[in-house]
């Protein structure tokens, strides 16, 4: 694959609530990825049965601050999220082997 499809998880209040309860994972994924592509993906990155991936596009965020010098327009890009949703009793280790 020529193109990096998982760019980074999600860690939110939400997306731990989705993984306690649905076994759901969210992760920012590259815009040009279709499920398949992720589906694989993660299945390769962690080693685990995927059932199903439901993805949304995110539209730009208009944003502005003030400074000295006047107010600063600018926009928050667009991305895309992929729902990833597990076969029971698998998790993935998203923040890595930091038990103690």
């Amino acid at each position: 694959m020529s193109k990096n499809i998982i760019i980074k998880p999600i860690i939110s209040e939400k997306s731990e609530k989705l993984t306690e309860k649905r076994n759901q994972y969210a992760f920012i994924v590259d815009k040009g990825a279709n499920k398949i592509e992720i589906k694989k993906a993660i299945e390769k990155m962690f080693t685990t049965n995927v059932l199903e991936v439901n993805t949304v596009v995110m539209p730009a965020k208009a944003k502005s601050r003030n400074t000295r010098s006047g107010v600063i327009r600018g926009s928050v890009s667009a991305y895309k999220k992929a729902y990833v949703t597990l076969a029971d009793g698998e998790e993935l280790d998203i923040y890595g082997a930091s038990e103690e």
